[in-house]
């Protein structure tokens, strides 16, 4: 059986014209080209890093020193036999579970309000939304001013209120330390899981709403069965960012407690840090707890990614 006859392409002359292999038209070449400059952008600042931390997770690797020689799997035990390694997992989950439960409840609770105030919508938005421009850096550097005993309000209004005996900073004790700084990440952060919320709402009818009351259904029903349901891929999105941004909260402990007090406030990003620039000096290590975390946000996502999206799929 003999194969068919390549096609012809009609011209504008009414002709068929035998059509292009393997050629780009200019429309195709105008897409790669718009496509190029991301595309260099994620081979080089994610691809190749990824790569080269892969590639020292498995080699013996001293920060001054440079590459030594193979030390597979040695670092991976290396860096589970360390002493900080699970109390750090433990501190970053139970600081994971507690940002993610309060950015998500209050940033719902705002964008509901939010959507039903209409006197005081853009006052709200502009309210909440302020703390959102600025970087957490700064956030943080502002926020460790505010506890200060010397110069900060916070340590006076908390003797005032009978909470301390003197004027002491909150980040001096394990609890203190974790509430004081998921004030900092509530405030910096509610305002943005306030807004990806907002456009799950808005996006849902209101002729749903109206037929739901029409049929006497309560304000707690209308929520439980329709806008639960309904802001599902809104709320799935926020809660993967939030868990995964908390996963990997390094820059508000690094410049609040420093991961203490006793290491009562170490992450696991920070716990990398310590590893390959101040205690070990050992960058082999630090990419094994490097590759660790990101096995484990790849299936903490793929988990929440399950769990959220149903059993529909959507």
């Amino acid at each position: 059986m003999t194969a068919p006859p390549a096609t012809e392409a009609p011209s504008s002359t009414g002709r068929r014209r035998p059509a292009r292999k393997g050629r780009l038209t200019s429309r195709e070449l105008q897409g790669v080209l718009f496509a190029s400059p991301t595309l260099l952008f994620v081979i080089f600042l994610f691809v190749i890093p990824l790569g080269l931390v892969v590639f020292m997770s498995a080699n013996k690797w001293s920060l001054l020193g440079g590459r030594q020689a193979s030390n597979f799997p040695e670092n991976f035990t290396q860096a589970l036999a360390h002493p900080m390694f699970w109390p750090a997992v433990s501190f970053t989950v139970k600081y994971t579970v507690i940002a993610t439960l309060l950015l998500i409840g209050l940033g719902l609770g705002l964008a509901l309000l939010v959507q039903e105030s209409s006197r005081w919508k853009g006052f709200l938005r502009t309210t909440v939304l302020v703390p959102s421009a600025l970087g957490l850096a700064s956030a943080s550097l502002i926020f460790y001013a505010l506890y200060s005993p010397q110069v900060g309000p916070v340590p006076r209004w908390m003797k005032a209120l009978g909470v301390t005996q003197d004027v002491v900073s909150p980040l001096g004790t394990p609890d203190g330390a974790l509430w004081a700084t998921v004030f900092l990440i509530v405030w910096r952060y509610a305002g943005f899981y306030m807004l990806l919320l907002l456009v799950g709402l808005q996006s849902i009818s209101r002729d749903v709403y109206e037929a739901a009351r029409i049929d006497g259904a309560s304000t707690w029903a209308i929520f439980r069965r329709i806008t639960l349901p309904l802001l599902r891929p809104s709320l799935a999105l926020s809660i993967v960012m939030c868990v995964t941004g908390s996963l990997l909260a390094f820059d508000q402990f690094f410049i609040l407690t420093k991961g203490g007090p006793d290491g009562s406030t170490m992450t696991i990003v920070q716990l990398i840090y310590n590893v390959a620039f101040e205690t070990k000096r050992d960058l082999g290590i630090a990419a094994a707890l490097s590759v660790i975390v990101l096995v484990a946000l790849v299936v903490i996502n793929i988990f929440q990614l399950r769990v959220l999206r149903g059993s529909d799929g959507k």
